[in-house]
């Protein structure tokens, strides 16, 4: 009897309430953890981009580096060349009035050939002027007191000599002097000659660089003496910055490099590509300003911060509320899973937007960047090939101008589709490279196999008809640079297969746009037909 009233009593009396106390602060902690991850994710991701983006521009700034080098390599060689034939003749035929009359000639069209050249000269031993390549020699003129004639007056080195900025006596120009000195036939000095590069040409090469508004680049002797730098100032010429740090403390340790630091010029932090010629004694240096470099990551940071502030916010007002009315927990979970599914969906949505190109339904760049990386390294894995076309749509800018944007827009559409319609396997992609240039990826493929292709894709485009009364055919036409390589380690890049279609779509374009040329192709695969016009 006992036994069973107990029984009774138990199964009859309510049933006890959970611990809140306890379940409360659970809640709590997790909210607080919640927010603490995100706030640590999103500072994460927010310096690791920081990194990235520098290290991107440390890639950029020694690029261009190396390319102004190249730039100057090539000028100061040119220049030198024509020196050492002049020196030749000088020393073996003399210096007679016929024999002037013809280096007089000489010089005129070596001028006329080589644009960075200002002018070639020529000094007797007391630094009159002897001959030059201007129409008429100016009289009664002294180079005796320039830098480069005492250098080789005093000097028996007769190798090149490249000397500080001057401005030119004959026209006022700026000028950088490249000399050699030449002898008598005892080897006693017997004057200079002296070719001048025009400071101008310098500058509108290292014009054609996006380097930013306070990005520099300079080209200096190794002994710190400025010869010209972007942004251009006459104040700079000729400067001694040998004891600034780039001299002072990195060009003594390595030949080439890249470091940060804040120029004692200006006061701008930047990040400085340098590199000394091995052949000359030169050094070149390109820069990009550091702040501008992060201007766009500063602008992201501010954008993904304040909304990751917004969710923090959010998260720690839903845990609030959740804490308040722990009565409704079942609820409140369901309500979470469904905010959880709707956020999973929508972030899924977010990713194939951010893969795809708006306009052509195609696979935007950044798609295409990464089954660029990931097939090369499977060709690479498998030794198979891999295959690249490249097409352009041929004077489309004209269509633009004639027709109008929105016309614009459906013949890109016309063609993505024509090109989405090229993919015959899973593995291959076609995306928007950019602007007018759209680009089919081919795994296993070779040269032949994407001529094949892109044969098609123009032909297609061309039977689309579609009228285009700034083009030489009177239709849109597109033309396709083609190449195919089997990646091999440490040898080969997935930029090296998107430069070499490149330069066969260069190739296509030179020779007449609506053809189809491969990297390794000296002759056109298709002649463009010529059709004549009408306009109504």
């Amino acid at each position: 009897m006992m036994s069973s009233d107990l029984s009774e009593r138990v199964a009859g009396a309510p049933a006890p309430e959970p611990p809140r106390a306890p379940l409360r602060s659970l809640a709590i902690v997790f909210v607080v953890l919640v927010c603490a991850s995100l706030i640590g994710m999103q500072a994460w991701l927010t310096a690791h981009a920081r990194a990235v983006q520098l290290a991107e521009s440390e890639a950029a700034s020694a690029n261009l580096a190396e390319a102004v080098a190249q730039h100057a390599y090539d000028t100061i060689k040119e220049a030198d060349t024509v020196l050492v034939g002049l020196v030749e003749r000088l020393e073996h035929d003399g210096k007679s009035a016929p024999e002037l009359d013809r280096i007089h000639e000489l010089l005129v069209r070596r001028v006329a050939e080589l644009p960075q050249l200002h002018g070639i000269f020529v000094y007797n031993a007391d630094g009159s002027w002897l001959v030059n390549a201007q129409p008429v020699l100016l009289r009664n003129q002294n180079n005796s007191d320039r830098e480069y004639f005492a250098y080789h007056r005093e000097h028996a080195y007769r190798g090149m000599h490249i000397g500080p900025p001057v401005r030119s006596r004959s026209t006022g120009d700026w000028v950088v002097t490249v000399s050699r000195r030449f002898d008598r036939p005892d080897g006693a000095f017997a004057g200079v000659v002296l070719a001048t590069i025009d400071m101008d040409y310098f500058q509108r090469h290292f014009q054609r660089f996006k380097i930013g508004d306070e990005g520099a680049i300079f080209l200096a002797l190794e002994s710190g003496i400025v010869l010209v730098r972007r942004p251009f100032s006459e104040k700079s010429l000729g400067r001694d910055i040998s004891r600034l740090p780039l001299f002072r403390d990195y060009l003594p340790k390595a030949p080439v490099g890249t470091v940060t630091f804040t120029s004692a010029q200006d006061g701008v932090t930047r990040i400085n590509s340098y590199r000394r010629l091995e052949q000359y004694p030169l050094v070149v240096s390109a820069a990009l300003s550091k702040a501008e470099v992060l201007a766009p990551w500063r602008a992201d940071a501010y954008l993904y911060g304040g909304g990751a502030v917004v969710l923090v916010v959010a998260i720690a007002l839903l845990g609030l509320r959740l804490v308040r009315q722990i009565q409704l927990r079942t609820q409140a979970e369901a309500e979470l899973v469904r905010a959880r599914n709707a956020l999973e969906t929508l972030n899924q949505a977010l990713e194939r937007l951010a893969m795809q190109d708006g306009l052509t339904g195609l696979a935007n760049r950044r798609q295409f960047d990464v089954s660029l990386k990931n097939e090369f390294s499977r060709a690479m894995r498998n030794g198979s090939s891999l295959a690249l076309v490249m097409l352009d749509v041929d004077c489309f800018k004209q269509y633009n101008d004639i027709y109008g944007h929105a016309a614009g827009d459906e013949c890109l559409k016309a063609i993505g589709q024509i090109v989405a319609d090229s993919k015959r396997r899973p593995g291959d992609v076609a995306a928007r490279y950019g602007g007018e240039e759209l680009v089919v990826l081919l795994p296993g493929t070779d040269v032949a196999g994407a001529i094949v292709v892109a044969e098609n894709i123009r032909a297609a485009v061309e039977l689309l008809e579609l009228t285009h009364g700034g083009s030489t055919t009177c239709r849109v036409t597109v033309s396709a640079g083609v190449e195919a390589l089997a990646p091999v380690r440490f040898e080969t890049e997935p930029v090296d297969l998107v430069k070499a279609a490149d330069q066969a779509l260069y190739r296509a374009k030179s020779q007449g746009r609506n053809r189809v040329c491969s990297a390794g192709d000296e002759g056109e695969r298709r002649a463009a037909p010529v059709f004549a016009c009408s306009q109504s």
